[in-house]
C-alpha cells in the first residue's frame, strides 16, 4: 500500500532516528511532528524546533503540554540561524530533521517558508548530520510562493555528489491541486 507523505515521512525518520538523539524540527507549525520526534528520542533525547511565527511556537508548546514532553526546546527564529543553536560537539551526531514547507494552516498566508532559508537550514543540518542520517522535506508548493521553492530545491539537491548523499523524491502525481510531496535527504 502506498502511504500519504507525512506517513512516509514520518516512517524515514523512524528508520534512522535513534533513542538519546538530537534531531531538528525546522517549522514546528502546529506541534505534531515535534511530538513525533519527541517520542522517537525519548526523555534523553532533545528536539529543536523553530518557527518564525508566535502562533505556530504557541500551539506546539500547548500539544507537548498536553502530552507531557519536555524534551522539546522551543525557537522562535528561521530556522535558517539553526548554527546558532548547533555546537561543534553535535556534528555528525544529528539524527535527523524535518521541515514542513509553505505556510501554517489557519494562518496568515503570506507568511511562508523561502527557498534561500530552507536551503541554507539544509546545508548547516547536512554538515552535522550522523552517516545514515536524514532529513525530511514536505513541499506543499500549491500557493502563491511554493513554485519557487519547489524548483528551487529540486535544482539545488539534484546537485548533491551521490557519493556523499542520496536525495529522493516522493509524492502522488495524480491528484489534483499540487499536491505535496517527499524530498529526502541521507548523509552517507
Amino acid at each position: 500500500m502506498l502511504k500519504r507523505v507525512i506517513a512516509y515521512a514520518h516512517e524515514l525518520l523512524e528508520n534512522s532516528v535513534k533513542p538519546g538523539e538530537t534531531v531538528i524540527d525546522g517549522t514546528c507549525g502546529n506541534g505534531n511532528d515535534s511530538l513525533f520526534l519527541s517520542n522517537l528520542v525519548g526523555s534523553d533525547g532533545n528536539v529543536l524546533a523553530f518557527d518564525i511565527q508566535e502562533q505556530a511556537i504557541n500551539n506546539t508548546r500547548k500539544l507537548l503540554e498536553n502530552e507531557a514532553k519536555n524534551n522539546v526546546t522551543l525557537i522562535q527564529e528561521s530556522h535558517h540561524k539553526i548554527l546558532e543553536y548547533l555546537n561543534e560537539d553535535q556534528r555528525e551526531r544529528i539524527g535527523g530533521a524535518i521541515f514542513n514547507l509553505g505556510y501554517l494552516p489557519g494562518s496568515d498566508k503570506e507568511i511562508i517558508t523561502k527557498p534561500e532559508s530552507t536551503i541554507s537550514a539544509i546545508e548547516v543540518i547536512g554538515s552535522f548530520l550522523k552517516p545514515g542520517g536524514i532529513i525530511v522535506l514536505v513541499v506543499y508548493h500549491g500557493h502563491p510562493g511554493g513554485e519557487l521553492e519547489k524548483e528551487e530545491l529540486l535544482n539545488h539537491l539534484g546537485k548533491y555528489d551521490q557519493k556523499k548523499f542520496n536525495v529522493v523524491r516522493y509524492g502522488f502525481i495524480n491528484q489534483k491541486n499540487s499536491p505535496p510531496f517527499v524530498l529526502a535527504i541521507e548523509k552517507k
